[in-house]
């Protein structure tokens, strides 16, 4: 994990240090997500996400974009042991870092990896945290659009590159004893740069 940090950080401070120009921001919007691999039905769940961000300008066409953002993720179990569906809400701490291409002024597609720490997990209204790793990975892609100089709209695939299944008793939980699913979140932001 030192080491993961220790690289973004290293690299963060290569691209500053080269960038023709940084502007901050905020950003917030929708999300719907989901487990992919379950092994019990599941639907969509939405959520949302807000954070902030720096892009990076390193030349007209290309920027680095590293964001810290609060997403709410999670799944809806469909008549889980027989009672109506159950919601399971995950709170994340996700901080990308995207590479951005702009095919135009207006346009830009990205692309990049995500680490996410797992701030609460809940299901009906109880903890059950300890069913989840910390910790998650995911690569994003996506596309977007600056509607004005400072407001833009995009639109972004999280694909889970990690199991997030922590059961290790399968006393309690036979069901989810070795099972592997993943996360998936797609998102729709609004963002605002100062």
């Amino acid at each position: 994990m030192r080491k993961i940090t220790l690289s973004i950080v290293t690299c963060l401070v290569f691209v500053f240090a080269n960038a023709q120009s940084t502007r901050f921001g905020v950003k917030g919007g929708l999300n719907i997500s989901n487990f992919t691999g379950y092994q019990e039905d599941v639907k969509s769940l939405a959520g949302f996400h807000i954070g902030g961000f720096a892009e990076i300008k390193i030349s007209k066409k290309f920027a680095i974009q590293p964001e810290f953002l609060f997403s709410t993720q999670g799944t809806t179990i469909e008549g889980y042991d027989g009672d109506s569906n159950t919601n399971v809400k995950l709170n994340y701490l996700n901080i990308p870092v995207l590479a951005k291409y702009y095919i135009s002024d207006a346009f830009f597609v990205e692309a990049g990896p995500q680490i996410g720490f797992l701030l609460s997990a809940k299901s009906s209204g109880v903890d059950i945290g300890d069913l989840y790793k910390s910790t998650d990975y995911g690569l994003n892609l996506g596309l977007g659009y600056n509607f004005t100089e400072n407001i833009s709209g995009n639109v972004r695939y999280t694909i889970g590159l990690t199991d997030i299944n922590d059961v290790s008793d399968d006393s309690q939980y036979p069901d989810l004893y070795n099972a592997s699913f993943k996360n998936s979140n797609f998102a729709l932001s609004l963002a605002y740069k100062f």
